[in-house]
């Protein structure tokens, strides 16, 4: 079963049958999705936040620059990882021209806290809460939690000044035959610090686990939830 279904229980039939389709991923069913779209905006909150996001290229998380009209990937894969956890990938890479930025997350369902929890980054160094809401019109919210910071021994809760909480909403325009999705990210000192938004459109191919590109999986796997 998919862990976005886990989690969201008889509500996931309150989705739009094409957000209930890509948010449907398990590894039942070997399939995998890539959109392909324009991200209208990508912004941040200017010079104040600048080192952060420097920081954040170094894992695939977040990054410094902005613009309009940014051409946008993402792929979706389903594997088990290598504790037998069902995982979904998710690799978001935009083409600032001279420069591909990438946004990469790894999500599970804590059977223990009965929550998606998502390892941001590519060395799942931070992992966060994510609370997903199946909407009355069928599009999705989800809302982040606390973060917290594994590496070897050390585990502990992220600062409020370096942690971030996410807002996203994703919907399916029928007419357009596109998803549209926004995502901002807000720091309780400096307010919205990153975020964007835009629309794609997706292709669901079979894929076998053999065959998942190794980018689409994390650079190390952290066992703690």
């Amino acid at each position: 079963m998919s862990i976005y279904k886990k989690f969201l229980g008889s509500n996931f039939e309150k989705l739009h049958p094409k957000l209930q389709q890509r948010y449907g991923l398990s590894t039942e069913r070997e399939i995998f999705i890539k959109g392909t779209g324009i991200m209208t905006e990508v912004r941040n909150a200017g010079i104040h936040v600048m080192p952060f996001l420097h920081m954040g290229t170094a894992s695939n998380l977040m990054f410094p620059e902005t613009g309009t009209n940014i051409p946008f990937t993402i792929e979706n894969y389903c594997y088990k990882d290598s504790y037998g956890r069902e995982t979904v990938s998710w690799t978001r890479k935009f083409d600032f021209g001279n420069k591909i930025r990438r946004f990469d997350e790894t999500m599970i369902y804590s059977e223990k806290q009965k929550v998606i929890r998502s390892y941001l980054g590519n060395k799942q160094h931070l992992v966060a809460t994510l609370h997903y809401k199946a909407n009355d019109d069928g599009s999705l919210s989800i809302h982040s939690g606390p973060q917290h910071f594994y590496e070897d021994q050390i585990n502990f809760n992220m600062p409020g000044l370096f942690s971030g909480i996410a807002e996203v909403h994703e919907s399916y325009n029928e007419k357009e035959d596109l998803f549209h999705i926004s995502i901002q990210v807000r720091n309780k000192t400096f307010g919205a610090i990153f975020g964007y938004k835009g629309f794609f459109k997706a292709e669901f191919k079979n894929v076998e686990a053999k065959n998942i590109p190794a980018y689409a999986k994390p650079l190390r796997e952290e066992i703690r939830e």
